[in-house]
């Protein structure tokens, strides 16, 4: 079931999606060659407190810790870990803080130092794939509108779209109805509707679609090392076009 949100309620959410979004902020300047994903989990911690949040993913079906922190070809969900980044990588960060009972949930993805042509460009068209979606995220639209402007923008700069994980409602829970691929037909798919809340988060491969996971259960990369980046904000949909709630 879908469950709709008031303006009031939509109102509501902001508080945790600016959390999330000043926490992207912030980070953007500690990462570079040297720092380690496990250094940006302890920051997120603090700063989640710090700002009357708390990480809701910390013991979400067992996952252990307030960001995932993907490098290169880890497509989502990674562990942080006491690695150094190198000159080159380019690393995704995923946090959902709760605040006030609601959730704001976004990654992005960030260049560490200076990175190759071609992570800059899959960076970019990533980006630019997730606003292209958010434009079509309009009443009366359908999912279908929306992940075919993400999925065409995607595969005309030759990159391939992760169809394994999925875009999701948002709530009092990260994980609402509905679920959707980034990828889709014009015209099809659930019909949008005022009040709606969800995200829009595509993962862009440089190589196959394809993924699999690590034996913790929990990282998905490429399944040909391919680089893999991921863009991602909650949205709210209303009568006067789609709110980012993620974004300052």
């Amino acid at each position: 079931m879908v469950i709709l949100k008031s303006r009031a309620e939509i109102d509501e959410m902001r508080k945790a999606g600016q959390i999330v979004a000043a926490f992207h902020q912030a980070i953007a300047s500690m990462i570079r060659p040297g720092v380690t994903t496990l250094d940006i989990e302890s920051f997120a911690v603090r700063f989640l407190k710090e700002n009357g949040a708390k990480a809701y993913t910390v013991g979400y079906n067992g996952y252990p810790f307030a960001t995932c922190a993907s490098v290169n070809d880890v497509i989502a969900h990674g562990f942080p870990n006491r690695k150094p980044l190198q000159e080159g990588d380019i690393v995704k960060i995923d946090i959902v803080a709760e605040a006030d009972g609601w959730i704001g949930d976004s990654a992005w993805c960030y260049a560490v130092g200076e990175v190759s042509e071609e992570a800059r460009n899959l960076m970019r068209v990533t980006k630019e794939c997730l606003y292209l979606g958010i434009e079509k995220a309009v009443v009366g639209n359908r999912i279908g509108d929306v992940m075919h402007a993400v999925q065409t923008h995607a595969e005309q700069n030759g990159y391939s779209v992760v169809r394994d994980l999925l875009g999701h409602g948002v709530g009092r829970e990260m994980h609402e109805e509905p679920n959707y691929p980034h990828v889709g037909y014009p015209g099809k798919g659930f019909r949008l509707k005022e009040g709606m809340v969800f995200t829009i988060e595509p993962m862009l491969n440089a190589g196959k679609a394809f993924m699999k996971v690590d034996a913790d259960g929990w990282t998905a990369r490429t399944v040909d090392g391919s680089l893999s980046a991921q863009y991602e904000h909650t949205i709210a949909i209303t009568a006067d076009g789609p709110i980012i709630l993620t974004e300052q």
